[in-house]
């Protein structure tokens, strides 16, 4: 359409093109196909029997859609139930509008002109290494090079590190060493030309559908093979031809054996190896160590002999192989050894570079790697130059004119909080992320933050963060702001405004430049838009490259506004003088290292850190859910995405829960040396014996339970920084549960003394309750307290002893301001009524004749049923689901995606859908 903006999905890495309207409404395009492909959620209904021209006639009014960009060659028009969501969560209700001092609003000079004045005080007394800055992976191209220039070049601290630090350090670690840069060689294509495509720690299914998509689509034109390696029976497991259910730290073993068998198999390359990288022959004997036999490789990762000996075959024997890995390999205080384990097995072949073959690292947030090319790490510079190197310092420094430019690494994730906790640290400013929730150690990181003199976060929306910050800045957000990301496979692409920030919200970039005028620096920090920024970015690239540095954007250094407003998404190389964007690396060499090799690193097997005992016996894994985003910001605002899986949860394996006396759906304690928290059971045959699983979404904002962060420890990789975050010891006790509950409220409540869960729901919140101790005599106040309200006359009760059952509904000008049911008994829940239709009822006038009705648990007419979601692009629950297979004899799901739509956008619910086909049929028969 002529009236949509071209811009870039705010999630993954993938870095998916997306169509949106300059009046702010989503669009889909104007293909028929697409019409019914991306139909509003909750219209399903009408979808499966409409003609084209009949959902256009009933497409409802004002109704915000979204499609995919076509034309963009990350995505081709497909979108994750994520993206595809993003309309749903663009409501600014709960948007922070207004700069904030101590509690109180402030006008943005009085704000801007304090966050000055603290840091240049801090300096003066302390130093620069006083002072830091936490950044994001979110955090746009342009945010990212001003707070960079700022803390390196002008403050003159290496202090500014990034939550990327989190996910994607071990890669940049790794691809540094086996690299000398930080490099992904392939390219999008190569998964849909291997033969063979090995997922190592990576859940691609749920963690980046559109790739997934791609893998399935070749598997289907070519027969690609995959293998995942991965602990968990994840939905990326299902279907694969071969899942190693590896044991928590065995990868480095797993390759080392790997290399072994290349080397015994005649699949190594050397006439490759002697022409294009180093040091084959200290890998080789240090993997003859750690790996000397199939004995030795299974013992340490818990496969069977006969599967090891498999994958390695179909390695060795082809030469199309690509290996994705993520956030399995690098978080973990062994990240980069894994990293370059991989790595090496790729350089001893000689596979890399080439079409359908290579390592290849996929990030998890949307500008991780636009993040690295500025220097966003603090063991970076800029341009992706390095502190060790002095012919980059002086480089910099000139280009920048900053004489006072930082010479040494600054202070890691985990080391810059403890640095803040014990006082190293005085003022801090955290940007576009969340550490009160993400960080492991969460209980230290937010006593490190209560502890510091001076907190600035700049965020879009309240957090457990902002709640702990002197001085909250409202920070433009995806769709306000304008600026460049780069995605996995180096594409630039722009994110481009279409819809004004609400209230005073502001970019990023512009409110670090006015900090730094502010400090006394205007003339470095004058750019006055995001293309001048982006301009300068792209020299620096090239200042003094002469093919030196592969990271090189000089080509796009000279762009006007409208020819930057028009970039089209482009991938890097790109130096001056080039024709054309830069496509596989490496495969004739070429590698920026001194001499032109690569390097082969030799690495040793070590278990993690920490190992279960007798305390702790079981292993925590932490990781992402398909239809959630970090720590729920924004995906949290989505009643569609928080229906798949409404509330945290600790997944084990059959044989642990019947151990330790866990029932599904029960409470269990989880405890490690750091913390504990409360979580809902979900018995899985996914999980491995001795391990247990948690999501890493959940706060203080949507759980009783908070962040799981609060249990992870905070050991590191050696090399690269990054925590360990799926390997931590933990013991679990089941707790009874005494009485189930549902409150249904317009207020975003924080009950006390009850675990609970929240989703957005109708005009308000839906809170799933579990008492763990039993019902107090006192109920009314009880509820009362529940309640967050007085009990006034407009107060109605209902009392049910026999049942178990208690109802209350509290009024507030003759409207619905909240309600509360209570059933006794673990069991309690099947005597709660669905929640989501009565949510509807929130904010409304309820007559005196349909107050019995609510209190009943009936709905107005109409009203829906709730259920758990199984395909959120298309809006399917497992009751609708269920009875499709039954009504209509449905044996396939391409029937199901035929007759429901279920399926047939990103996929990442196919492995469900397969599951409750199978389990339908069966109880049926």
């Amino acid at each position: 359409m002529t009236d949509a903006v071209r811009t870039t999905c705010p999630y993954c890495g993938v870095g998916c093109g997306v169509l949106a309207r300059p009046d702010g409404s989503l669009v889909s395009v104007a293909a028929d196909s697409d019409l019914r492909a991306n139909w509003p959620s909750g219209h399903r209904a009408l979808v499966s029997g409409a003609t084209d021209s009949d959902l256009r006639a009933i497409r409802p009014s004002g109704h915000r859609t979204l499609t995919g960009d076509p034309a963009h060659p990350a995505n081709h028009g497909r979108l994750c139930s994520k993206g595809s969501a993003l309309a749903e969560t663009l409501d600014d209700g709960e948007r922070l509008l207004h700069p904030m001092v101590d509690g109180q609003g402030a006008s943005w000079d009085e704000a801007l002109d304090l966050v000055a004045a603290r840091f240049r005080e801090t300096i003066a007394a302390h130093g620069p290494d006083a002072v830091a800055l936490y950044v994001s992976g979110q955090c746009l191209t342009e945010d990212y090079y001003v707070a960079n220039k700022l803390m390196k070049g002008f403050i003159g601290t290496a202090n500014i590190d990034t939550n990327s630090r989190l996910c994607m350090a071990s890669s940049v670690a790794g691809h540094v060493r086996a690299f000398g840069e930080d490099v992904v060689p392939g390219v999008y294509e190569d998964l849909e030309e291997a033969d063979l495509v090995v997922l190592v720690g990576s859940n691609l299914a749920w963690c980046h559908p559109v790739l997934h998509g791609r893998i399935a689509a070749a598997r289907t034109a070519r027969g690609t093979r995959v293998v995942v390696v991965d602990p968990r029976a994840t939905a990326t497991a299902d279907g694969a031809d071969l899942h190693l259910a590896i044991a928590p730290g065995g990868d480095v073993a797993l390759f080392a054996g790997l290399l072994v068998h290349l080397d015994t198999a005649g699949a190594v390359d050397r006439g490759w190896l002697v022409a294009h990288a180093a040091g084959f022959d200290a890998a080789l004997a240090a993997a003859r160590e750690t790996a000397p036999d199939l004995a030795r490789i299974a013992a340490v990762t818990g496969l069977a002999a006969e599967d090891i000996a498999r994958f390695y075959a179909w390695f060795a024997a082809t030469p199309r192989t690509v290996t994705i890995y993520s956030q399995g390999v690098n978080q973990s205080s062994a990240g980069t050894d894994k990293v370059n384990a991989i790595i090496n097995c790729h350089l001893a072949t000689g596979r890399i570079g080439l079409p359908g073959a290579g390592p290849f690292s996929v990030t998890g947030q949307p500008n991780a790697m636009g993040g690295r090319e500025v220097g966003g790490l603090a063991n970076q510079l800029a341009a992706h130059m390095r502190f060790d190197q002095p012919e980059d310092l002086d480089r910099v420094r000139r280009f920048w004119g900053a004489p006072n430019l930082a010479e040494r690494p600054g202070l890691k994730a985990v080391d810059l909080f403890a640095a803040l906790r014990d006082g190293r640290v005085k003022a801090l400013w955290i940007i576009a992320t969340n550490p009160a929730d993400s960080m492991p150690r969460a209980g230290l990181v937010r006593e490190a933050l209560a502890a510091c003199p001076f907190v600035v976060v700049s965020d879009c929306w309240p957090t457990d963060t902002t709640e702990r910050a002197h001085v909250v800045l409202p920070a433009a957000g995806w769709g306000e702001k304008d600026g460049t990301v780069t995605n996995s496979d180096r594409r630039i692409s722009r994110q481009r405004a279409f819809r004004a920030p609400p209230g005073e919200a502001r970019p990023d970039w512009w409110m670090l430049a006015e900090v730094a005028r502010r400090m006394g620096f205007s003339e470095a920090f004058a750019w006055t838009s995001p293309a001048a920024v982006f301009r300068e970015h792209a020299a620096l690239s090239g200042f003094e490259n002469d093919g030196a540095r592969i990271f090189d954007i000089g080509a796009l250094a000279t762009l006007t506004d409208a020819a930057y407003e028009a970039l089209e998404p482009v991938r890097w190389p790109l130096p001056a003088g080039g024709s054309g964007e830069g496509g596989r690396l490496f495969a004739r060499g070429g590698f920026p290292t001194p001499d032109g090799r690569a390097r082969l690193v030799p690495l040793r097997w070590r278990p993690p850190a920490a190992r279960p005992d007798a305390e702790f016996p079981l292993l925590l894994n932490t990781g992402r859910l398909r239809d959630q985003w970090h720590t729920m910001t924004r995906t949290g605002l989505s009643p569609r995405l928080m229906a798949h899986e409404s509330a945290p949860f600790v997944a084990l394996a059959p044989g642990d829960a019947a151990r330790i006396g866990a029932a599904d759906g029960g409470l269990l304690r989880l405890t490690s040396a750091e913390g504990a928290a409360l979580l809902r059971v979900a018995i899985s045959r996914a999980q491995r014996p001795g391990e247990v699983f948690v999501p890493m979404h959940w706060t203080d904002a949507f759980s009783a339970s908070g962040p799981v962060g609060r249990l992870v420890g905070a050991a590191t990789d050696p090399v690269s920084g990054q925590p360990e975050l799926k390997a931590t010891p933990v013991r679990a006790e089941p707790v009874p549960v005494r009485w189930r509950g549902l409150l249904l409220h317009r207020r975003a409540v924080r009950p006390e003394g009850v675990h609970w869960s929240r989703v957005p729901a109708g005009a308000g919140h839906a809170l799933a309750l579990d008492g763990t101790e039993p019902l107090p005599a006192a109920l009314g106040e009880f509820a009362a307290r529940l309640l967050d309200l007085p009990r006034t006359a407009d107060w109605i009760e209902l009392a049910d002893p026999s049942r178990g059952a208690w109802r209350f509904a509290a009024m507030q000008d003759g409207r619905l301001e909240a309600c509360l049911f209570l059933a006794a008994g673990p069991d309690g829940a099947a005597r709660l009524p669905q929640g989501a239709a009565l949510a509807a009822l929130l904010g409304g006038a309820v007559a005196d004749a349909a107050r019995g009705a609510l209190l009943a648990g009936r709905s107005a007419p109409g009203g829906g049923v709730a259920e758990r979601a199984i395909c959120a692009c298309f809006g399917v629950g497992v009751t609708t689901l269920r009875a499709a297979i039954l009504d209509r004899r449905l044996m396939t799901t391409d029937a199901i995606g035929a007759a429901l739509g279920a399926g047939t956008n990103c996929g990442s619910c196919l492995p469900e859908i397969r599951e409750i086909l199978r389990d339908t049929h069966a109880d049926a028969a």
